[in-house]
C-alpha cells in the first residue's frame, strides 16, 4: 500500500445480489450526481427561487439545461413548481420534504471536497508529472 492510501476494511458501499448488480439505483444516483441537478438544490436549499433567480445562481446553466434540470427534479418528487396566475406568469420552485432529505448528503460530499481539494489537487499533479501527454486533465 503506498503511503498516503489507507485501506478500507469495511463491507462494500452498497452490496448487491442477484443479476442487476446495480441495485436499481443507477437511475436514481445519475440524477442526484448530475452536476447541474445538485447546483440547483443546493440553491433550493437556501429557499424559493424563482426561474430567473435560479439561473443567476446557478452559473454556467443555460435556459433550456436549466429548464430540463427543474422538469426532472419535479418529475423525481424533489422539487415543486408553483404558478402564480399573473401577467407574465411568475413560476417559483421548492424543495419537497424528500428534496430537503437529500441536503445534508449534498453539504456532506461539499464538506468532504473542501477537506480533500488540496490533496486531490497534489495528486493529479502529481500524476501528471508522472504521465506526461496522457490527455487527462
Amino acid at each position: 500500500m503506498s503511503a498516503g492510501h489507507t485501506e478500507v476494511t469495511s463491507g462494500p458501499v452498497v452490496s448487491c445480489s442477484g443479476e442487476h448488480e446495480d441495485c436499481g439505483i443507477r437511475d436514481v444516483l445519475d440524477r442526484i450526481g448530475d452536476k447541474w441537478s445538485v447546483l440547483v438544490v443546493v440553491e433550493l436549499a437556501q429557499g424559493v427561487r424563482r426561474f430567473r433567480q435560479l439561473q443567476r445562481a446557478v452559473p454556467g446553466i443555460s435556459q433550456r439545461m436549466l429548464t430540463l434540470t427543474v422538469r426532472r427534479l419535479e418529475r423525481d418528487g424533489l422539487l415543486t413548481r408553483t404558478v402564480h396566475p399573473t401577467v407574465p406568469p411568475q413560476v417559483e420552485y421548492a424543495l419537497t420534504p424528500m428534496g430537503h432529505s437529500l441536503t445534508h448528503l449534498v453539504k456532506s460530499l461539499a464538506d468532504w471536497s473542501l477537506e480533500h481539494r488540496d490533496p486531490i489537487a497534489r495528486a493529479r499533479q502529481e500524476w501528471d508529472d508522472a504521465n506526461p501527454g496522457s490527455g487527462i486533465h
